[in-house]
């Protein structure tokens, strides 16, 4: 039985999802499609993954052949860096639901705390970005709660905000975010900004929930970690299903990506099973405060943005 989180309003978000991130376009549309076939029922998007015509074509295929109604499934997406600013912020949601063939989302999320200009993918200068000072995020936020208003979208929320960033929003916002999406797993586990969060009754998604799976130094690989690894065979279960539980457990979503049909559904099956509290106190004790997205991609020479300043300013 799926584990849900519940909403102020009372809906209800799989706690559990197929995250779509560096899915080749090709490669979404079957793993979209699989994923919905085994049971899943809760899809994260982003416009900045470029590739929400293909999960709109597998979502719609998927209605079409009967195997679920637009209403059993959550689908969350992501207004883009060079869409922030009130105005801008419906006409990036109205280009995601006509990619996704949908009339409305479930969750739209602030996917970072930085600003491009519009028309800027990925920023290579400088002067690609806008800071904060000029187009500051409760600027963007009334886009956003305007969105919901409309109806385009039922919840909202952000994505990589500090705990700084939240305050702010909180502070003049008519509707309170309700969901922070930032990277989680056992050698991340952010307690601090999930207390914070959980003060303010926002919920938590955690991408990257299996760390990365290509990193050269043997101590980051977090599926190949010796604690994990003994949990997994005293359970029988795979690290990947470990990984996932803790963070469930936790009350945390987790969005896996996966385009393997057999790991699809062996991070699905995860939801059948319980670690104990012995297990969740030895991966409790793994975290390093480990970043494998570091968001170092998002400084450039004499740019506004510094790594540091969007965790921790």
């Amino acid at each position: 039985m799926m584990t849900t989180l519940k909403f102020r309003n009372n809906d209800e978000m799989p706690i559990l999802g197929l995250g779509t991130f560096r899915s080749e376009p090709n490669e979404v549309y079957n793993s979209v499609l699989s994923a919905i076939k085994i049971g899943y029922r809760h899809i994260d998007c982003a416009a900045a993954y470029g590739n929400e015509k293909e999960v709109g074509n597998a979502i719609a295929e998927a209605i079409k052949q009967g195997l679920i109604t637009r209403e059993d499934l959550w689908v969350t997406s992501k207004l883009w860096n060079a869409s922030h600013g009130e105005e801008n912020v419906i006409p990036a949601l109205n280009q995601t639901l006509e990619d996704l063939q949908l009339d409305y989302l479930d969750l739209y999320l602030i996917h970072w705390p930085v600003v491009l200009k519009k028309g800027t993918e990925m920023p290579e200068k400088a002067s690609d970005f806008i800071p904060l000072s000029e187009v500051p995020l409760t600027n963007t936020w009334k886009g956003m709660e305007a969105a919901l208003e409309q109806g385009l979208t039922k919840h909202i929320g952000v994505s990589n905000f500090n705990e700084n960033q939240l305050k702010e929003i909180i502070a003049s916002a008519v509707h309170k975010p309700e969901m922070n999406q930032v990277e989680m797993h056992p050698f991340l586990q952010q307690k601090e900004l999930k207390a914070l969060c959980s003060h303010f009754d926002m919920h938590l998604t955690a991408y990257a929930p299996l760390g990365s799976l290509v990193d050269e130094n043997a101590a980051l690989r977090l599926l190949e970690n010796d604690t994990i690894i003994n949990i997994a065979y005293l359970r029988n279960m795979s690290p990947a299903q470990v990984a996932l539980a803790y963070t469930m457990q936790r009350g945390i979503a987790v969005i896996p990506k996966s385009i393997n049909e057999k790991r699809l559904l062996q991070n699905l099956e995860t939801i059948n099973y319980t670690l104990t509290e012995e297990d969740t106190a030895l991966l409790k004790d793994l975290d390093k405060g480990h970043r494998f997205i570091d968001g170092k991609f998002w400084e450039v020479d004499n740019g506004p943005y510094t790594a540091d300043s969007i965790w921790n300013a």
